[in-house]
C-alpha cells in the first residue's frame, strides 16, 4: 500500500456537526471523511451520499411571529414583519424551508399582530409537507412571551427562533450541540463589534 497509503489525511473530530463536516467534504471534493478522537484512531467515517440526504426528527420549532415590526414601518403597517417579501417569498417561508432542510417537520407559530395573514398563507403546512400549529396570543405579550400558551409544554429541547431571521445556519447542529453537550439550554448568537464614536 506504500504508493497509494495517505499519511495525511483529512479528518473529523467527533464534535464536528452535519453542516461543518458538509461544507468540508465537499470543498475537498472527498466522499468519506474519516471521524477520528484525541488519540488519532478512528471512530466513525462520514459519507457524503448519507449527509446529502434530508434527516427528519421529531424536534419541535417554534417562531416567534407575533410583533409588529414597528422599526420597519411604513412596511408593516399592512403587513405583518414576517411576510415581508425577500427573493419573492415571505421571510418566514425561508425559514421554515430551511428548518425543514434540516430535518424540522413540526412547526408552531405564535402570532398576533396581522397573525390572520399568516395563518391564511401557510395553513396547516401541507403545502410544504411538514406540520404547522399556531399560538394565537390575544394580546401582546412581549419576547418570547407567546411560550407561555404552550399546552402541553414540550418535554423534549426545542427550538425558538424570531420570524424575521435570515441565515444559513443549521437548526440541526444547534440541537446536537445541545444533546452532546448536556445543556439546560443552548443559545445561538453572533459576534457584532461596535465601536464607541469618540
Amino acid at each position: 500500500i506504500e504508493p497509494i497509503v495517505e499519511r495525511n489525511p483529512l479528518v473529523a473530530p467527533p464534535s464536528f456537526g452535519r453542516g461543518p463536516v458538509l461544507e468540508l467534504m465537499q470543498a475537498n471534493k472527498i466522499h468519506q471523511l474519516p471521524i477520528v478522537d484525541e488519540s488519532r484512531r478512528v471512530v466513525g467515517l462520514h459519507l457524503l451520499d448519507e449527509l446529502m440526504e434530508p434527516r427528519q426528527h421529531s424536534s419541535l420549532m417554534i417562531i416567534m411571529a407575533g410583533g409588529q415590526g414597528t422599526r420597519l414601518r411604513p412596511h408593516t403597517k399592512n403587513c405583518p414583519k414576517a411576510m415581508l417579501p425577500i427573493d419573492g417569498k415571505p421571510i418566514l417561508e425561508h425559514l421554515i424551508e430551511s428548518a425543514k432542510a434540516g430535518g424540522f417537520q413540526r412547526f408552531i407559530l405564535a402570532i398576533h399582530y396581522l397573525g390572520d395573514m399568516i395563518e391564511e398563507y401557510f395553513s396547516d403546512g401541507r403545502r410544504w409537507k411538514v406540520q404547522i400549529d399556531y399560538l394565537r396570543e390575544e394580546s401582546p405579550l412581549g419576547t418570547a412571551g407567546g411560550l407561555s400558551l404552550l399546552n402541553p409544554r414540550p418535554e423534549a429541547p426545542f427550538i425558538v427562533s424570531n420570524a424575521d431571521i435570515i441565515t444559513n445556519i443549521g437548526y440541526s447542529d444547534i440541537l446536537n450541540y445541545h444533546y452532546s453537550h448536556g445543556a439546560s439550554a443552548t443559545m445561538a448568537v453572533r459576534a457584532h463589534e461596535w465601536q464607541h464614536p469618540f
